[in-house]
């Protein structure tokens, strides 16, 4: 379990991180999103004792992570693949991880396997690696421990799909056994995908959290048109809340036969109009974040 209360830090005058609190835990995939600069980072990395915070405080597993007796059995983290050694091979690597953990002997050629890397490319210098191929190595070192709990930021960032399909089934039968992992990503669909629960961050707040059907369930209906001018302008006359989709969808916080009706006196043709699921994470995430992202409202 990860515990994060009233966490703040601040540089000068910014508020990198702004007094969040939520918790992960186990048997679950939490999600934590949010735009460019919201914090994610500042907050995982304070979180596993490389920045100090303000104010507040984090336990995994009951404890703060510097206070874990041999941290790298109980928590696996992976915060910046490209932050290793470049002129070490992937088994140097997560040998030298081994020892340092007190892994099992014959761990690092379990990991290897695992994340698929063959044994001539953990032969080779990490120069030479790819990115994927360093996420993988990073996936690697970070189960080295077999830890109960996984702090993982962009660790999809690089794979190729077939990639990101292997690492949503690790995580999903990761969590599926007790695990707990805090997950950070911008392929939204991939976090839509494995999430249990979402955290959204924005300039250092939290601006929405709760379980995926939650945030995602909805209620209201979906509806598309030829003329999709002509059907919000009729549907906003009968005081239909209205939000357009990223895909140019609306969706109706109505019953589907009252927005089929205003479809109907309007002389609106409709493509499609079905209950709703919610407008999916991409447009949640844009909603929510819209005021804390650099684009802004236009996001």
């Amino acid at each position: 379990m990860i515990e994060v209360e009233n966490l703040r830090k601040l540089y000068g005058a910014i508020r990198a991180v702004d007094d969040i609190s939520f918790v992960v835990p186990p048997g679950r995939v939490v999600g934590f999103l949010g735009p460019n600069g919201a914090g994610k980072s500042t907050a995982m990395r304070a979180m596993v004792g490389l920045t100090p915070p303000t104010s507040g405080h984090v336990r995994i597993l009951g404890l703060p992570y510097e206070k874990i007796p041999m941290p790298g059995r109980h928590v696996g983290v992976l915060l910046d693949a490209a932050a290793q050694h470049d002129g070490r091979t992937g088994r140097e690597i997560l040998t030298l991880g081994a020892m340092m953990c007190g892994a099992a002997k014959g761990r690092v050629d379990e990991m290897l396997h695992l994340v698929g890397l063959t044994d001539s490319e953990a032969k080779r210098r990490v120069k030479n690696y790819s990115l994927g191929m360093r996420q993988r190595l990073g996936i690697a070192h970070a189960l080295l421990g077999d830890p109960q709990v996984l702090i993982l930021d962009e660790p999809a960032n690089g794979l190729d799909p077939q990639g990101i399909h292997w690492m949503r089934g690790l995580l999903r039968r990761y969590a599926d056994e007790g695990g707990t992992v805090l997950l950070s990503s911008h392929l939204l669909h991939e976090v839509e995908v494995i999430a249990d629960e979402l955290v959204l961050i924005g300039r250092g707040r939290i601006v929405a959290e709760g379980t995926k059907a939650e945030l995602l369930g909805g209620s209201g209906c979906l509806v598309r048109a030829l003329d999709p001018a002509a059907l919000e302008a009729a549907l906003v006359a009968r005081g239909m809340p209205v939000h357009t989709t990223s895909d140019g969808a609306l969706t109706v916080d109505a019953q589907v036969a009252d927005v089929g009706r205003a479809a109907l006196d309007a002389g609106v043709v409709l493509t499609e109009l079905r209950p709703g699921a919610g407008a999916g994470l991409e447009d949640m995430f844009l909603q929510l974040t819209a005021e804390t992202s650099r684009e802004g409202a236009a996001a």
